[in-house]
């Protein structure tokens, strides 16, 4: 680890692929593992390349039934680029000698150089340095460069240069039952002695794919074509003399009919990659467009935190980038780094878009566009299954149908069961939380009024109608949900899913109905008379909303909030005994599966969800939400809340620990680095069992860079200011970032122990509004200040 890079020494098979994950190059429209390009996928490797947006939909045979699952599709692979010494067998770190092996990441410049020294069954020793890229500043272009120096001999070497649409969905080992082929219709060929191409198309979504190679050597060179059915493939024989190097330039481009403004992606990937300028051009423009990216993502903090901040910045823009702005894409759990969760959205951008509010807006909106655009879908979805609004789905796809599987394999049992988190319909309260806050933060009424109050107002008819009131406890209840914590699907022994008034999706869904309650008051009249017209909405509803949005039920026991109804009946569980067992039992739920228990009946969290409305609201916005519900949350009930699941949670999500960090931060807790830490090496030390290698943990990932951006400065864009209430931590004391803010680009902020400073760029823009909980500033364009912070 170095401020810029990331470095890995020595080759070592059991975690090349978290190494493959971790080192994935990306530019938002597509992403390419980093995989050796010497390698086929096998135990050990797994080349893949992601586009954005790019699924296929397959069934597959499942514990005696038919099964459908929609997935982010491996397209075919541009890497493969392979080499060895004339007579001799083709080189790879698992079937020769490895002489040193080292593979540098270089974020600031969004490269990853790999360099690796080989033996050969007759000695002879080949010097291998290779310099990847994929593109920034043209999102359909990569870049594969290849340095070859005989050491001790000359003579000469082959090398094979290929396109390989052979590559099938095998990522994650257990989704390997399933059907995974979703490419057809594979040509490949040549368009010149330096060109080669292939084509294919998705199976059933029926995505048209173009990709085509540039493949130039330095030297003289016998250069002839070897196509197979799945394969362009153009072999190379190449002099070499002893210490002279030779350099292979591959360079390609990857198009598909969902790209704008082109007739065909073959012709595309064909003519784009003809064009393309050679290879000190493409790095020259390659790095300009990074070197844009971190000017505006900005962020100096010191220490060991540094570099793995910068890392998970890396991650976050490699696949929401600027150009994501022109996709119809969503957040993907995963990134483009790997297969897990099948590529699906999920919430994560409830973890996401905070941070990109404040620097790069635009895809945002983009992020947020994408839900709207299913807006459609999700009223069909809550009409289908009686309810009224909008019902968004909790894994989402291509169209914004549910893609939530409906059995899952617990790897430790082998056993297929049911799968009910379809129920987590808290996913609601998060687009239309991130709506709010992407509005506050940039200012865009427009949006707001326009696609937000379509979004704010399906939601919040879906939770008016799925409250329904309970004369036993006088207030409004909503029944047979699962939350975020995921353990609980079902009360012990029930017949049906569900449980009921689990406290986050209750709390937020009141949050939801008074917010789009007051943005229908405040909308132009002409606007809310479109707005009330289009979707046959009556003055009374709103009413409903005001009364549900305070009277809907929080359940509490033992003087603390409790996760749902029934929560506090359920079993203690033996934590010790568990912990003393089996060490790791972050996946509780399929030890207790595998035992023949279920989790069902225990007092026990993935990630405890009554936390997260701490880590989504201030305390003083979560106990103004409390009182308007007509109840009293004052600082001791809340943290014995705190206290009550801190002994309870197992951290099976990688955003627990992210959440629980933030959560103590705010309280001033000592045992809040512990899990701030865990956070920030959730991926890169793959804590949770080769989850990592299967992709990386996107929102955990961009939850760290928010935690140092708003939780530790308590930065609030809220009611038209910026409102800070710093609680730094010890170990992140003193950092600095810039934001962008409701028209202001590059707002730098400074925190340091007992000080905030603000210095605003020159602009044309209004004063900013700067509130500390004892006072408020303006500050103006062009202007420094520093505020002494209360102790």
């Amino acid at each position: 680890m170095r401020d810029w890079t990331w470095r890995y020494e020595g080759y070592d098979p059991a975690r090349e692929r978290v190494r493959e994950s971790l080192c994935t190059l990306g530019n938002g429209y597509f992403a390419t593992r980093g995989a050796a390009p010497e390698c086929v996928a096998d135990p050990v490797h797994y080349p893949g390349t992601y586009v954005a947006g790019c699924y296929n939909r397959l069934t597959s045979q499942v514990a005696g039934r038919q099964v459908e699952n929609e997935d982010m599709v491996n397209v075919p692979n541009w890497l493969p680029l392979r080499f060895r010494a004339v007579p001799g067998g083709w080189l790879s770190p698992d079937t020769h000698k490895v002489l040193d092996h080292r593979q540098t990441l270089d974020l600031r410049a969004g490269t990853l150089e790999r360099t690796v020294r080989y033996e050969d069954e007759d000695g002879r020793r080949l010097a291998v340095r290779q310099l990847r890229l994929v593109h920034m500043a043209d999102p359909h272009l990569a870049l594969l460069r290849t340095e070859l120096t005989a050491e001790g001999w000359s003579g000469e070497i082959e090398v094979e240069a290929a396109l390989d649409g052979s590559v099938a969905n095998m990522g994650v080992e257990r989704y390997r039952q399933l059907a995974s082929r979703h490419l057809i219709h594979l040509h490949g060929g040549s368009a010149d002695a330096e060109i080669a191409w292939l084509r294919c198309r998705t199976r059933t979504s029926d995505i048209r794919i173009g990709l085509a190679g540039r493949t130039v050597v330095d030297v003289p060179a016998e250069a002839f074509t070897a196509h197979e059915e799945e394969r362009a493939v153009q072999l190379l024989r190449i002099p070499v003399t002893d210490g002279r190097p030779v350099t292979v330039d591959k360079t390609i481009a990857l198009h598909t009919s969902h790209d704008p403004a082109i007739s065909d992606p073959f012709h595309a990937a064909v003519d784009r990659v003809r064009r393309a300028p050679g290879v000190e051009a493409l790095l020259a423009s390659h790095r300009t467009a990074w070197k844009q990216l971190w000017r505006n993502a900005e962020l100096e903090v010191p220490g060991d935190a540094g570099p793995v901040l910068r890392l998970h910045l890396f991650h976050v823009l490699q696949t929401l980038s600027p150009h994501t702005a022109d996709l119809d894409v969503g957040v993907p759990a995963r990134g483009l780094h790997g297969e897990a969760y099948r590529g699906h959205i999920f919430w994560d951008e409830l973890f996401v878009l905070p941070y990109l509010n404040l620097h790069f807006p635009e895809v945002s909106r983009a992020l947020l566009t994408y839900r709207h655009r299913r807006l459609e879908r999700a009223r069909f979805a809550a009409a289908d299954a009686g309810h009224s609004g909008a019902m968004y789905p909790w894994q989402s796809g291509s169209d914004g149908r549910e893609e939530t599987q409906r059995l899952h394999l617990n790897p430790r049992s082998g056993r297929w069961l049911p799968d009910h988190t379809r129920l987590q319909h808290h996913v609601n309260s998060a687009i239309a939380y991130n709506v709010w806050q992407y509005c506050e933060a940039t200012g865009d009424m427009e949006f707001l009024t326009t696609k937000g109050a379509e979004m704010l107002t399906q939601i919040a008819r879906f939770w008016a109608g799925l409250a329904t009131y309970d004369d036993t406890v006088a207030r409004y209840r909503i029944r047979g949900v699962v939350g975020p914590d995921e353990y609980h699907e079902a009360y012990p022994h029930a017949a049906e899913p569900g449980i009921d008034d689990n406290a986050y999706t209750n709390v937020t869904a009141a949050w939801t109905l008074a917010r789009a309650r007051d943005l229908m008051h405040t909308l132009p009249e002409p606007r809310r008379r479109d707005l009330f017209e289009r979707s046959g909405m009556e003055p009374d509803e709103l009413d409903a909303w005001d009364a549900v949005s305070r009277k809907l039920y929080v359940p509490f026991h033992d003087g603390v909030i409790s996760q749902f109804s029934g929560y506090g009946d359920l079993a203690e569980l033996d934590w010790r005994a568990y912990r003393d067992r089996y060490g790791d039992i972050r996946r509780l739920d399929r030890i207790l599966e595998a035992e023949g228990d279920t989790v069902n009946r225990y007092q026990a969290s993935k990630q405890a969800d009554v936390l997260m409305l701490g880590y989504l609201f201030s305390d003083e916005e979560l106990q103004g939400l409390f009182r308007r519900l007509g109840y009293d949350l004052d600082d001791a009930t809340w943290q014995h809340t705190v206290d009550y699941y801190l002994a309870r949670t197992s951290h099976g999500s990688t955003l627990s620990s992210l959440v629980h960090g933030w959560v103590l931060s705010r309280s001033r807790r000592a045992q809040a680095w512990d899990f701030v830490q865990e956070a920030l090496a959730g991926d890169i030390a793959d804590l949770h069992n080769g989850t990592t290698g299967e992709g990386v943990h996107l929102g955990a990932m961009a939850g760290t860079l928010d935690l140092v951006q708003r939780g530790l400065t308590g930065l609030e864009t809220r009611g038209g200011a910026l409102r800070f209430d710093p609680v730094p931590l010890p170990k992140l004391s003193e950092y600095g970032f810039s934001v962008r803010y409701q028209g202001h680009w590059g707002v730098r902020l400074r925190l340091q122990p007992r000080r905030l400073r603000i210095t605003v760029p020159h602009s044309d823009q209004e004063p900013i509004t700067v509130a500390l909980s004892d006072r408020t500033v303006s500050v103006a364009p062009g202007e420094s200040y520093a505020l002494t912070l209360p102790d």
